[in-house]
């Protein structure tokens, strides 16, 4: 009898070769147009009920949107690429969100596995001993690079889906697969859950590869994500004539460096760790001009919601403080925001119980200590939990060639298929779950 081990090794020939076509096309945050379409696509042919674009992502809740021209040009450049053209209506403007509903027709929970799709805002390194670069899958897009794994969050997503196909006489409940646009920047998760995706889920799971776990450990229920905020902060003052008439000018340069000096006096709670960087300082257009515009791109992240909102409500006061000693406008813009988010106790308890029954990692562990980023799946855990189910996220440690977010990053590629074992596991066994509402 096939095992399903033996089914996940019977995908990993195509899983390497579908992690490397969308390496190679690598489309950032809101623009994924081509590696949307193909996921549908494959969803489609495996039979499940697909929801797509508008129908999954509430169009007023999205963050750090790209302006309408971008986007156009951007489905330009999917099409030629290789977009499918019957897919791309639905994905058009922006709205390039995926879920994918398998309903057994037996009763059981409701249970979801969320990926992400997105690439970095950054561009591939060129080294010949780079192996993208050695082996012809290197981004072909300038200024977007699968830096962080998603190329194989997308593919494990997929081949999933497939197996799950496979096995579907033995599964109960509902599995839905949710496609995430747009995570890097924390930009997508909260247009989804505004969309309701995961209002009926009972059971959620998240994933990343890598992140600094070691090869051959798992860690079940990640809670080192801090909560964030970022803000573009434009500064509108009026321009003068440097020497001839400074005094007629309002100087906006001085007022975003003022605000930038005093945000980075700010992180000190109470309540926890804390943090505000402003990474963009941009002014002024000429050296014998008063500048007239600044623009300032802020974050702010905190150990917990209530902390990152406390420090996000003094930058704010911050930056009008400096707007107004100046006699400049100012304009806050959110582009992008996480939250924290503790992982289900039973849930993560389930699963580092079937993970160890596997047999497949060295190391199964509740949590770690990380460097403290953010994602935006906690969006969707909160949801879950608020509404009464487990949620959790889930870490599959593999050996990386670079540091993610790195121009030369890049992953071992048989963990996708350690993660799909996994992940399949958990859907087969769920009815051993106690703790679904």
């Amino acid at each position: 009898m096939k095992t399903l081990s033996d089914c996940v090794t019977a995908h990993i020939p195509a899983m390497q070769r579908r992690r490397r076509d969308l390496h190679h096309f690598a489309e950032s945050g809101w623009v994924e147009f081509r590696t949307a379409t193909l996921v549908a696509e494959e969803l489609h042919r495996l039979g499940y009920q697909l929801a797509l674009g508008r129908a999954v992502i509430d169009a007023d809740a999205r963050m750090g949107l790209p302006s309408e021209a971008v986007l156009a040009q951007q489905e330009q450049r999917a099409l030629a690429q290789g977009a499918l053209p019957q897919w791309l209506p639905s994905f058009s403007g922006g709205f390039c969100g995926i879920v994918a509903t398998l309903d057994t027709g037996r009763p059981g929970p409701v249970m979801a596995f969320r990926v992400d799709m997105d690439a970095l805002d950054q561009n591939e390194s060129s080294a010949a001993d780079h192996l993208p670069t050695r082996e012809g899958f290197a981004s072909c897009n300038a200024g977007m690079m699968h830096a962080c794994a998603h190329d194989g969050h997308t593919t494990i997503g997929l081949t999933l889906a497939s197996v799950l196909k496979e096995w579907a006489h033995q599964l109960s409940g509902t599995i839905k697969l949710i496609f995430q646009p747009a995570e890097e920047g924390v930009r997508g998760a909260k247009a989804m859950v505004a969309a309701g995706v995961v209002d009926d889920v009972d059971l959620f799971t998240a994933i990343h590869l890598g992140t600094g776990v070691p090869a051959g450990e798992i860690v079940c229920g990640s809670d080192s994500f801090l909560a964030t905020t970022k803000l573009d902060v434009t500064f509108t003052g009026v321009g003068a004539h440097a020497g001839g008439n400074p005094e007629q000018g309002r100087n906006a340069l001085l007022a975003a460096a003022q605000a930038t000096l005093a945000l980075h006096t700010l992180p000190q709670h109470s309540g926890g760790v804390a943090r505000v960087n402003v990474g963009v300082l941009q002014a002024g257009t000429g050296r014998n001009v008063v500048p007239d515009c600044a623009l300032m791109k802020v974050e702010t992240r905190g150990v917990n919601n209530q902390v990152n909102d406390d420090i996000y409500q003094q930058a704010q006061r911050v930056i009008a403080g400096a707007a107004a000693m100046y006699g400049v406008d100012h304009a806050i813009t959110l582009m992008g925001g996480a939250r924290s988010c503790t992982p289900s106790p039973a849930w993560v308890a389930f699963i580092h119980q079937q993970a160890e029954a596997l047999g497949l990692f060295r190391s199964v562990v509740d949590t770690k200590a990380q460097a403290a980023g953010s994602e935006d799946a906690t969006y969707m855990m909160e949801r879950v939990q608020q509404r009464g189910g487990q949620a959790s996220y889930v870490i599959f440690g593999c050996d990386l060639a670079a540091g993610h977010h790195n121009a030369r990053f890049d992953f071992d590629e048989t963990v996708m298929a350690t993660a799909v074992q996994t992940l399949a596991t958990l859907a087969l066994n769920q009815a051993q779950f106690g703790g679904a509402r």
